[in-house]
């Protein structure tokens, strides 16, 4: 049940809306039985309202209009006492002596083709063969996270995937499949292979951009969202039938939580596809949206609109649309979409009650907005606010910048490819943004003060569907340095990743040097530039086992995945001896619980090879330049005590204790 006080309390009353009444209910949308099924929406300053019902999801097959009748706090409802399974439906309401166009309503959970229609189903009837036995796997601690960010049609297009159904979500659940060559798994294999634990969705509601019913026609990321409680058509086999899509998206969620890997949806709630026209909209005109001084929709988003998370009828639809995810698919986790334009007191109300039902659920979003919002900035969940985030992480665009260069700066290099005076954004990655006394906070890129309250605050990446993908952006920063080159820089940026506190994440394809041909926003780009080429796995079978070998010491070893601010501070400690382009940093194993007493992590990101002073005897390599000891158990150069360590150009190594 909502916490009611909370979800309509507080500064969401005050609006120029703030007068509409509020319905508490949870039975927005249909309510379906054999018997019976009952309409309802909220649209309070409407005179008339009526439901229209089909016998299809396209076309001219008008069955019936019924009357909607006037109920209580603002919602129009009406009961139809026959079995309307497998029917259709849209909405109208009068305003004003207006009546709008044939709508879905925002609650909907089954559509026809391209959204047009809603469809009574019984949601029985789209569940897999043992769903109710299905189960997520158990994450103990944010930190433990490797997360792998996918677009469902990205991974199995390319025919070098060896997936039958191209593009859908039944091809991202296929297994047994290989490269051209037959030696390389690639798909669902290869991601439990290389030992992620969550696959990152991108959007997978469904959205406006792509036309269902010829969905080769077109490509998006699906940043446009239409229906927010409905897996998007184009990933269907068949998206004229509307239980099709919801089968097919829970046989995904079956199949990876099978292989021990958990699922997260990128979500979009901070805009819609549609302004004006958007069924929010047509329903109650400008309540779903914040608006300017002039009285215009407001636009921090750069699409056109902001919603109004704050006002107490979208705050309520975020928070029923997220739990119905986790109930009804099994979700485990979600990333939120320019999560800074949401107030903070929602994210909080949401962390909370999601985290009653799931209590390991992932909860992540962008600390930022793309233009400027009404809503004051000490009330918005932007990364500066991150310490008042209950249980959410944000993006670490310090440690994204510091190992690459700027994303807004194509030339620009970062620590892993020879920029100087990187040092301390590497640092503060490394720390996932906590406070560290050995960190100069008046040296990092964009941060001057930490913002994380602990680990589980910070998403710690250097690639994301935006902006150029890493391969890319060496190309282009780097562009003078040979291909061998930039593959140690490569590797350099993922290990840095991967033995940073917080929470890793990697984008797909990564581990073997995946190009999107120099498009740094490829969102509507065509399937040659954003599928993935699975050739590349075979051309690069080093790379991607190194980044397999970090991912798993990363899981065995407790020392990188400290769970506190206070254990980063005591545990971590950065060397002062380095030269600039350096760092080198000592974990105490022993103190954290693991079975290696002391951990040494060295980087180098300049062209030349360097010395890192050492105090003590290491006696043991894990990684050494760049490269996976095959036996670490064995003797190596430097199980004597020494004083300096060599370390090879753009490279990292792993030294430990017993």
């Amino acid at each position: 049940m909502l916490i009611l006080t909370q979800l309509f309390s507080g500064k969401a009353q005050k609006s120029p809306f703030s007068k509409y009444p509020v319905y508490t209910g949870t039975d927005l949308g249909i309510s379906y039985t054999p018997q019976r099924s009952v309409f309802k929406i909220w649209a309070p300053t409407a005179r008339a309202a009526e439901l229209r019902l089909y016998h299809s999801g396209t076309g001219q097959h008008l069955a019936v209009t019924v009357p909607m009748v006037k109920s209580k706090n603002g919602t129009w409802v009406t009961t139809v006492f026959t079995d309307q399974k497998n029917k259709f439906y849209t909405f109208r309401v009068n305003i004003n002596g207006t009546w709008s166009d044939e709508i879905t309503d925002p609650y909907v959970k089954a559509v026809g083709v391209n959204g047009k229609r809603g469809a009574v189903v019984d949601m029985k009837d789209t569940n897999p063969l043992n769903w109710e036995k299905d189960r997520s796997p158990v994450l103990k601690n944010p930190a433990d996270a490797v997360i792998y960010e996918l677009h469902v049609r990205d991974a199995s297009l390319h025919n070098s995937a060896g997936i039958k159904h191209k593009g859908k979500f039944s091809g991202l659940a296929e297994t047994g499949t290989l490269t051209p060559d037959g030696n390389r798994s690639t798909g669902l294999d290869h991601i439990k292979d290389l030992g992620v634990t969550h696959v990152h969705l991108l959007p997978s509601y469904d959205y406006n951009s792509v036309d269902e019913s010829n969905p080769e026609a077109g490509y998006n990321w699906g940043y446009d969202p239409l229906h927010y409680n409905v897996p998007e058509g184009s990933y269907a086999s068949n998206p004229y039938e509307p239980t099709v899509r919801i089968l097919e998206f829970k046989q995904l969620v079956q199949a990876f939580h099978q292989q021990g890997i958990g699922i997260i949806m990128d979500v979009v709630y901070n805009h819609t596809a549609l302004t004006e026209k958007s069924n929010f909209n047509q329903l109650v005109p400008g309540y779903y949206y914040r608006q300017d001084k002039g009285g215009k929709f407001s636009n921090a988003t750069a699409c056109g609109n902001e919603t109004a998370s704050e006002r107490p009828m979208f705050r309520k639809f975020m928070l029923e649309s997220l739990l119905y995810w986790v109930n009804e698919y099994h979700i485990d986790g979600f990333r939120f979409d320019l999560m800074g334009v949401h107030d903070i007191e929602t994210m909080n109300l949401i962390s909370r009650e999601l985290h009653k039902i799931k209590p390991d659920i992932l909860l992540y979003g962008e600390g930022w907005t793309a233009g400027a919002s009404p809503l004051p900035d000490s009330l918005r969940a932007l990364k500066a606010n991150a310490a008042k985030l209950d249980r959410i992480a944000v993006f670490s665009d310090d440690l994204r910048d510091g190992i690459k260069g700027s994303v807004f700066e194509h030339a620009d290099r970062g620590f892993a490819s020879g920029k100087p005076a990187m040092e301390e954004s590497i640092k503060f990655g490394v720390v996932a943004s906590c406070p560290h006394p050995q960190v100069d906070y008046k040296k990092i890129n964009y941060s001057k003060a930490p913002w994380a309250a602990s680990p589980a605050n910070t998403v710690s990446y250097c690639e994301c569907h935006d902006n150029h993908v890493l391969f890319d952006k060496l190309a282009i920063s780097a562009s003078t340095a040979t291909v061998i080159e930039r593959e140690q820089m490569q590797r350099l940026a993922l290990s840095i990743v991967l033995t940073s506190q917080g929470i890793s994440f990697l984008h797909a394809g990564t581990e073997f040097m995946r190009s999107k041909k120099g498009v740094e926003n490829s969102y509507n780009s065509p399937d040659s530039i954003n599928a993935i080429d699975w050739t590349l796995k075979s051309l690069h079978p080093g790379l991607n086992g190194y980044v397999k070998e970090l991912i798993s010491m990363r899981k065995k070893h407790p020392a990188f995945r400290l769970q506190t601010a206070d254990a980063i501070a005591r545990f971590i400690r950065f060397s002062a001896l380095t030269i600039p382009g350096t760092i080198a940093f000592e974990i105490d194993g022993k103190a954290a619980g693991d079975e290696w007493s002391k951990i040494m992590v060295c980087y180098n990101g300049t062209p030349a090879d360097a010395e890192i002073p050492l105090t003590g005897k290491w006696e043991k390599y894990i990684h050494e330049n760049n490269r996976v000891i095959a036996d670490p158990q064995s003797d190596v150069p430097g199980s004597k005590e020494v004083n300096k360590l060599k370390i090879a150009s753009y490279s990292c190594s792993v030294l430990y204790q017993q």
